[in-house]
């Protein structure tokens, strides 16, 4: 439903470049809620605003639903006219809500159809019926000063769809809000999503809002995607950023000759007392260093740090032990003298080989 293809965006501001998006190359599937984290200045921001073309893209191409977007991006009635109406089928939601003060909340839905030439009658119509799918029916005769924030927001999200859009852009959507109001905005984006069939492409700094909602995701640094895919194939995935940012856990190993090895559950395994077993077998003893649980995409998932004794070539078999049971086992640290100050990305090459 939405790529870009070696995307680049540059800022020239008195002699200087800064490069906001550096080749960048997505790929949103029809139906999904797709989620893009990072820091900020990590492009995030430009890049969704480059998909509508509220940013000209330097170079590269956007397509939304197979239309080249870039094509559109001329001069001149005709191009201008052909990029309006391919961008009323592209909602865009804002973090600060972009309200107009003066105009009540029906009429703030119903601007975007006022801009197309719909009829009164029917933009009054419509915007009705949005405001019952968004659960505001009751305030259509509000102003926006009279509503909390999670209430503009779901005003702004009535409004992005008053075009019937295919694909709904979210940029930092809930980082306004309380936690309480955060869920409920996220539950409305992920039922419009299956409700309506949208496509729902969001940027985000928080990873609850990636566990909650998100089918895929994209971790952006430096004007770049440097890790992308289906959030359970990258909870699956050795060594994912993504994975380790989902399921954070703590601990370093407490003493020299330890292993420390990272275990992700999924599904009926995590239900499993695999470590349990595993210390029986085995009889060894382990510690649990840190472990969070949590539901991704209607299934849990957690993960563990737990420590073994010895160095890791002496914890092979029972490492071998918990991938026989179908779980991702990532070595985090090797407790042996010097070693164990090394980087964790070493360490990881240095467990598998």
């Amino acid at each position: 439903m939405i790529t870009t293809t070696d995307l680049t965006k540059v800022y020239r501001s008195r002699g200087r470049e800064v490069t906001a998006l550096d080749g960048v190359d997505l790929h949103v599937r029809e139906g999904e809620v797709y989620g893009v984290v990072g820091q900020s200045g990590a492009g995030k921001s430009t890049l969704i605003r480059c998909v509508n073309l509220l940013e000209r893209p330097t170079s590269g191409t956007i397509a939304v639903a197979g239309q080249d977007l870039t094509a559109l991006a001329g001069r001149g009635p005709r191009a201008g006219s052909a990029l309006r109406q391919a961008r009323s089928r592209i909602g865009m939601v804002f973090q600060h809500f972009n309200l107009l003060s003066s105009r009540t909340v029906r009429d703030n839905v119903e601007l975007p159809l006022e801009i197309l030439g719909v009829s009164g009658r029917e933009r009054t119509r419509k915007a009705l019926e949005l405001l019952e799918l968004v659960g505001l029916g009751d305030k259509a005769k509000a102003y926006p000063a009279q509503l909390s924030g999670g209430q503009k927001q779901r005003v702004g999200i009535a409004r992005a769809l008053a075009g019937d859009p295919k694909v709904l852009l979210s940029d930092e959507a809930t980082s306004a809000l309380d936690p309480e109001t955060t869920r409920s905005i996220l539950q409305l984006l992920r039922d419009l999503n299956r409700q309506l069939g949208l496509t729902v492409l969001l940027i985000t700094h928080e990873m609850d809002v990636v566990k909650t909602i998100c089918d895929s995701a994209a971790l952006m640094r430096g004007g770049r995607i440097v890790e992308s895919g289906r959030v359970t194939d990258l909870l699956a995935t050795p060594g994912s950023e993504l994975a380790h940012e989902l399921f954070p856990v703590g601990g370093e190993p407490s003493a020299a000759d330890r292993t420390v090895v990272d275990v992700t559950f999924q599904g009926e395994a995590a239900t499993k007392p695999v470590i349990s077993q595993l210390s029986r077998t085995y009889n060894i003893d382990i510690s649990i260093l840190g472990a969070a649980m949590d539901t991704v995409g209607g299934n849990q998932v957690g993960r563990m740090r737990i420590e073994l004794p010895g160095r890791f070539e002496e914890n092979v078999v029972p490492i071998g032990f918990l991938r026989e049971q179908g779980l991702q086992v990532d070595v985090a640290a090797i407790a042996d003298g010097p070693r164990a100050a090394a980087p964790t990305t070493q360490l990881l090459k240095e467990g598998a080989k």
